[in-house]
C-alpha cells in the first residue's frame, strides 16, 4: 500500500472514530444527562456510576473508539504533514490539536476526575444531605465541560471531513 493511500485509509478512520466520540458526548448532553437529572440524588448519583462503570471497565469498544481517535488523527498528521500543503494542511494539523485539546484535555483534566469523584462514594453510607451535596459538586461542573468537549469534538470531525472532501 502507498503511503498515500495509507494517509487517506488513517484519515478515514480518525474522521470516523472523532465523529463516534463526537456523537458520544452529544448523547450525554443531550439524552443521557437530562434524563437522569430528573432522578433523586441518590438514583442519579447510582445511574452515573453504573453508567461509567462500564467505561471504567475498560469496555473494549468505548476504549478502542475513544483511545483510537486520538491515535488516528495524530498518525493522520504524522502520514500527511508532507503530503499537504497551504488550507489542507492547516485542516490536517487544526484537528487533532482541537481534539486533543479542546476534548481530550478537558475529558482526562475535569471530567475523569469527577467521575472517579463519584465513583469512590458508597451511597448506603450517605444521607440525603451527603447525597445532595455530592450531586452539587459532580453534576453543574461535568455538565458544564461536557458542553465545552461536545461542540471541539463536533469541531474536529467536521475539519477532519472538510479535509477528506478536499483530497
Amino acid at each position: 500500500m502507498s503511503t498515500e493511500a495509507t494517509f487517506q485509509l488513517v484519515l478515514l478512520l480518525a474522521t470516523l472514530l472523532c465523529s463516534l466520540v463526537a456523537g458520544f458526548l452529544f448523547a450525554f448532553a443531550t439524552v443521557v444527562m437530562p434524563g437522569i437529572k430528573t432522578l433523586n440524588d441518590r438514583e442519579f448519583i447510582r445511574a452515573f456510576q453504573v453508567i461509567d462503570g462500564i467505561i471504567q471497565n475498560n469496555q473494549p469498544v468505548f476504549v478502542a473508539v475513544w483511545m483510537g481517535s486520538v491515535v488516528a488523527s495524530v498518525a493522520a498528521a504524522g502520514l500527511g504533514f508532507g503530503q499537504l500543503e497551504g488550507a489542507q494542511r492547516l485542516l490536517l494539523v487544526a484537528a487533532p490539536l482541537v481534539y486533543i485539546l479542546g476534548v481530550q484535555l478537558s475529558t482526562f483534566t475535569v471530567n475523569v476526575p469527577l467521575n472517579n469523584q463519584l465513583q469512590a462514594l458508597n451511597l448506603d453510607a450517605m444521607d440525603e444531605a451527603a447525597l445532595k451535596a455530592a450531586r452539587m459538586d459532580f453534576e453543574p461542573s461535568w455538565n458544564r465541560w461536557n458542553l465545552v468537549r461536545t461542540p471541539f469534538a463536533g469541531l474536529a470531525s467536521a475539519l477532519l471531513m472538510i479535509l477528506l472532501f478536499r483530497l
